[in-house]
């Protein structure tokens, strides 16, 4: 199994029943162990290798990881928004629950900006939503555009809040992720937005990744799930950080 998700980087739980021709009830509790041991990282409906705060990777890997913390975070952040409000949505697996979330909920008069292509597919036939689609250079691994020309269109607008996902988030170095381009731009949406906040589960709290994104002082809210440590949301609490953990 180690072999595998080392090879191809993720697994399910129906190619390994097929594969070593065993049960489903069998290979869930091998994955559990060895995600125990620290061997692999347990994902919906299989397991996927360790992933590193400074390698890039795919929406499809990202989604099979803590999808029911993910869930919940955009539920918590869509409910936050506001009927007539402007909100700028980062690229991600879990800014893409938010635009889901929305889509059920149908708050009236609401703006979006994005440079995601899977929340702009997400979002393009909701009736009373205006969509927002910032161009540039295409991330095909996040689906996700970047680049000069999306920081000149993005530099044309203001938004009341920004959903901002990371790949990292800690006390001293604040929210980072491993693209430059993409943290450039992330800047750009921070410097545009009147409320910043960080949707990131508990995976990415107190990781680093290569490029950072802005200070931690530029950030009102993280939104976060109740695996959090303690010590981290107190943390920041004392910097005058707001923290939600669902």
């Amino acid at each position: 199994m180690l072999d595998l998700v080392d090879e191809q980087g993720q697994v399910t739980v129906g190619d390994l029943v097929k594969r070593f021709s065993t049960s489903a009830v069998t290979i869930r509790s091998d994955l559990d162990a060895l995600a125990a041991l620290g061997a692999v990282l347990r994902s919906h409906g299989g397991a996927v290798r360790n992933l590193e705060a400074n390698q890039d990777y795919s929406l499809r890997t990202k989604e099979a990881l803590h999808h029911e913390e993910k869930t919940r975070i955009g539920r918590a952040a869509a409910e936050l928004i506001q009927p007539g409000e402007t909100v700028i949505l980062d690229s991600g697996t879990t800014t893409a629950e938010i635009a889901r979330y929305l889509k059920r909920i149908k708050t009236p008069s609401v703006t979006v900006i994005t440079n995601a292509l899977n929340i702009a597919v997400e979002l393009a036939d909701l009736p009373g939503f205006s969509l927002i689609m910032i161009g540039g250079l295409l991330r095909p691994v996040a689906c996700s555009f970047v680049g000069p020309q999306a920081v000149a269109m993005l530099n044309e607008f203001h938004a009341d809040r920004l959903f901002l996902g990371v790949d990292g988030f800690d006390l001293e170095n604040g929210p980072s992720t491993p693209d430059v381009l993409e943290a450039q731009l992330n800047n750009v949406m921070i410097r545009s937005a009147r409320e910043v906040n960080v949707v990131a589960d508990f995976s990415k709290l107190g990781r680093r990744s290569v490029s950072k994104i802005a200070s931690l002082d530029r950030i009102h809210r993280l939104i976060t799930d109740k695996r959090a440590t303690p010590e981290f949301i107190e943390a920041l609490r004392k910097k005058s950080i707001e923290v939600i953990a669902v």
